[in-house]
């Protein structure tokens, strides 16, 4: 069983300005904890997130979403709740090479170990889990 050392949480407005307030958040904590290319990586990660719920999802009450991250022994979690949405759950997309976006998540699974999308009487959460690579 993996032990968190430790977790962060931050709530942001359900606006493209939202990803913006988790990308500093994120490098604000994370900076000097892991490595510099892990955090670009968990940042970007967080965006795109971030990016997904504003665009495709509902707002937690209060017009928020929710960034959640933990450093555990080994990895990175990056988790963003929101309020759901009534379509279709977070999948990636085959886009075109002229599609403007639909990027979003296959950014996300190249970049992750693994990811995933939860659901419950809130709305949903999509993780992501990114490696930390061992010290020399």
């Amino acid at each position: 069983m993996a032990v968190v050392e430790r977790a962060w949480c931050v709530v942001v407005p359900h606006h493209p300005r939202g990803a913006q307030l988790a990308r500093h958040r994120l490098s604000t904590e994370l900076a000097g904890i892991v490595s510099p290319s892990l955090l670009a990586d968990v940042i970007a990660v967080a965006a795109e997130l971030v990016g997904n719920a504003v665009r495709h999802a509902a707002p937690l009450p209060g017009g928020v979403v929710r960034v959640a991250w933990r450093l555990w022994s080994g990895e990175v979690e990056v988790r963003v709740t929101d309020g759901g949405s009534q379509s279709s759950a977070p999948h990636i997309r085959d886009a075109r090479v002229d599609d403007p976006d639909g990027r979003g998540l296959t950014i996300v699974a190249a970049l992750a170990n693994r990811w995933g999308v939860e659901r419950d009487g809130l709305g949903q959460s999509v993780w992501a889990r990114l490696s930390v690579p061992p010290l020399p």
